[in-house]
C-alpha cells in the first residue's frame, strides 16, 4: 500500500528532534473520521492508536462537532481562565448527575492546565498538603507525565536522563505484575511502612494506574486494588488513581477502578475526558481533601470552554443510562472479540502473551524473538496505525477508538496478524502453525 506523500521537508527542517510519532508513522495526515485517518494523498489508515487514548469516541464525532459549531456560531467563550461560564456549568452538572452520582461518588472537580501531567502534579501537591508528608509511593513501569513532579513518579529511565538529581520525593515499588513476574507489592508496602528502620518515610499518597499502559499493558488484579485501598485506610495514606489513559470507558466502565469496587481519594482524568481530543485535564477530590487556597494551583488554560462543550456532549451521548451503561457493555463485548481473535491466532501460534481489559490489549512479543517496532512498521505499510509499549517496545498496544465497528476491528487484527507472520518469517521464526487462512476467515 502507498504510504502517502511522506513527510514534508518543513518537519525535518523546522520541527524539533524531540518529535516521535512522525518517525513511527511517516505520512502527512489531512482528515479523519471515526476510526480512520486519511493522508494528504488520500491513503486511508485504520487507527489503533486513537491519539494515545485521547480519541475514545473516534475522530470528529458528530455529536460533539455539532455542539462545538453551535457554541462558536453564537460567539460562546472559547477561553475563560477559571471564570464561571455557562459551558462550565453545563459540564459540571452533567458530570455530577450522569457520572459521579450513579457511582456513589461525591468528588469535587478541579480544572487543571490542559495536559494530564498537570492533573498529576495537582494530585501530588494536594496529597502532601493534606497529610503534611512528602513521600509518594509509585510503581515500577508506571507513567504519569513529563513535568518534574509527575516525572519523579515515572518508572522509565529514558525520560529521566539528566534530571535525576531534581526528581525526588518518590519511592518506587514493583507493580503486582511486570516482566519480572508476579510480586506481592502489598507485603513490601507493609514492610516499608511498618518498620520504622526501613529508611522510607511514611507516604502522603500511593499513585497508580490500574492498567499500566506505557509499561506494557499490565493489569492490577482486583484483589490487589481492594487490598491497597484497605492498606491506605489503615495507614491514612491517600489513594490516587491515574485514569488518564484507561478512564472514560477504555476498560469497559467509565472509571477503570469500578471493577474492584473501590473509591479512590483522588482521580486524575485527561485525554478522552473532553470527548473530542481537545486539551482538558481534571483532578477529582473527595470533598475533605479540597483544602486549596484560591489560586494555589492555577494555570492560564484551565478554562477551555470548547472542551467543556464537547465533554458534556460526550457524557450525554454515551454515559446517560446509569452506573453500568450500554456503551460500557459494548466496549467489553468488543474487547472480548479482539481478545478472542488474538488468543486464537497469535497467542496459540506465536507463543506471545496477551494482557488487557476492554479495548486496551497488549500483545507481548518478548518470548517470540519478533520485534514489536518492526511489526508496527509493517502494519503502517499496510494501512494500520498501531504503536508499541513496554520496556523495550516488545508489546504491541491495541488502542482503537471505542466506537470502532466490528469489521474495522477485525480488519485491523488481520493486518496485525499478517505483519506478525511476515516478520516471523523474516526473522527465521516459524509459528507453531500457519493460520493465514483462518485469519482471513475470521474477518
Amino acid at each position: 500500500m502507498n504510504q502517502g506523500p511522506g513527510l514534508a521537508e518543513v518537519f525535518e527542517d523546522r520541527e524539533s528532534a524531540v518529535r516521535s510519532y512522525t518517525r513511527s508513522f511517516p505520512a502527512t495526515f489531512e482528515t479523519a473520521s471515526g476510526e480512520f485517518l486519511v493522508s494528504a494523498d488520500g491513503t486511508r489508515y485504520l487507527d489503533f492508536l486513537a491519539g494515545a487514548g485521547a480519541l475514545n469516541y473516534g475522530h470528529n464525532p458528530h455529536f460533539a462537532k455539532r455542539a462545538l459549531i453551535d457554541h462558536m456560531e453564537r460567539d460562546g467563550l472559547t477561553h475563560g481562565l477559571d471564570l464561571a461560564t455557562t459551558a462550565k456549568q453545563d459540564f459540571l452538572e452533567v458530570f455530577r448527575d450522569l457520572v459521579l452520582a450513579p457511582r456513589g461518588l461525591d468528588h469535587k472537580v478541579q480544572f487543571c492546565s490542559p495536559s494530564g501531567t498537570n492533573a498529576v502534579e495537582a494530585a501530588l501537591k494536594v496529597a502532601r498538603l493534606v497529610t503534611g508528608r512528602t513521600n509518594v509511593i509509585a510503581f515500577g513501569g508506571g507513567f504519569h507525565g513529563m513535568s518534574a513532579g509527575a516525572l519523579a513518579a515515572v518508572g522509565s529511565d529514558f525520560y529521566k536522563q539528566g534530571l535525576r538529581p531534581t526528581l525526588s520525593g518518590v519511592t518506587h515499588v514493583p507493580y503486582p505484575d511486570s516482566p519480572m513476574g508476579p510480586f506481592d507489592s502489598l507485603d513490601l508496602l507493609d514492610r516499608l511502612v511498618g518498620d520504622t528502620s526501613s529508611g522510607v518515610e511514611k507516604p502522603a499518597a500511593v499513585l497508580l494506574e490500574t492498567v499500566q499502559c506505557e509499561g506494557g499493558v499490565y493489569v492490577a488484579p482486583d484483589a490487589f486494588l481492594t487490598g491497597l485501598r484497605r492498606w491506605c485506610d489503615t495507614h491514612r495514606v491517600l489513594l490516587v488513581v491515574d485514569d488518564i489513559q484507561v478512564g472514560c470507558g477504555r476498560t469497559g466502565s467509565f472509571f477503570s477502578f469500578e471493577r474492584a469496587g473501590i473509591e479512590p481519594d483522588l482521580i486524575t482524568l485527561s485525554k478522552s475526558i473532553s470527548g473530542f481530543g481537545l486539551p482538558m485535564a481534571l483532578l477529582l477530590l473527595k470533598p475533605a481533601y479540597d483544602i486549596w487556597k484560591p489560586g494555589q494551583h492555577n494555570g492560564t488554560f484551565r478554562g477551555n470552554q470548547l472542551a467543556f462543550v464537547a465533554a458534556a456532549a460526550a457524557v450525554r451521548t454515551h454515559w446517560a443510562d446509569g452506573a453500568d451503561p450500554a456503551f460500557g457493555a459494548e466496549v467489553r463485548r468488543k474487547g472480548e472479540l479482539v481478545a478472542d481473535v488474538l488468543r486464537r491466532e497469535v497467542v496459540a501460534r506465536f507463543a506471545a502473551r496477551l494482557r488487557g481489559r476492554g479495548l486496551i490489549q497488549g500483545v507481548d512479543l518478548s518470548a517470540t524473538g519478533i520485534s514489536g517496532a518492526k511489526v508496527s512498521r509493517r502494519c503502517f505499510d499496510h494501512g494500520l496505525i498501531v504503536e508499541t509499549c513496554g520496556r523495550d517496545s516488545e508489546v504491541v498496544k491495541i488502542l482503537p477508538p471505542l466506537v470502532a465497528e466490528d469489521s474495522s476491528l477485525l480488519r485491523g487484527l488481520e493486518i496485525l496478524i499478517e505483519a506478525l507472520y511476515d516478520e516471523a518469517e523474516g526473522a527465521g521464526r516459524r509459528p507453531a502453525t500457519d493460520g493465514r487462512a483462518a485469519v482471513a476467515a475470521t474477518s
